[in-house]
């Protein structure tokens, strides 16, 4: 599975135009869930913090494969929602990265079904000797707890 999200920044001249290119923005986007082959997810935030740094707003989407999201940046949908934003946006910044079925598992605890737990005992056991290091041993990884202050 392949994540790709995006952010942007959106114009507007005073906070009525701003919102309006917000709401403009979030409904095209929204308008591609179900259009778009090997979209498995989508999902629009706009930002409530209001900091100086934060971005307007994230699109957040989930594709079967790098040649479903390949095939997105063509997508005539996709094309259209460009389109009708024009030059809406004003910065960009954008991450897509690879999810594979380990980094998928159900958190240490958590209730997995026979299937889910099969799968990932065969992902794991896979991997090859000491492929996980430390972690897989129960210990912890040099350098995890460098962020704790002391009270």
């Amino acid at each position: 599975m392949i994540k790709h999200i995006v952010m942007w920044n959106v114009r507007g001249d005073d906070a009525a135009t701003h919102a309006r290119h917000l709401a403009l923005l979030k409904s095209e986007f929204e308008s591609l869930r179900g259009r778009v082959p090997g979209m498995l997810h989508l999902e629009v935030g706009v930002d409530e913090s209001r900091i100086e740094y934060a971005c307007d707003v994230v699109l957040y989407t989930e594709f079967d494969s790098r040649e479903s999201l390949a095939a997105y940046a063509q997508h005539p949908e996709h094309l259209r929602v460009r389109r009708t934003l024009g030059d809406l946006r004003s910065a960009r910044h954008q991450v897509d990265y690879e999810v594979n079925e380990i980094h998928r598992a159900a958190p240490a605890g958590a209730a997995r079904d026979g299937n889910e737990a099969a799968a990932t005992d065969r992902a794991l056991s896979s991997l090859p000797a000491g492929a996980l290091g430390p972690i897989a041993a129960g210990q912890p990884h040099p350098g995890d707890n460098d962020h704790v202050q002391a009270l």
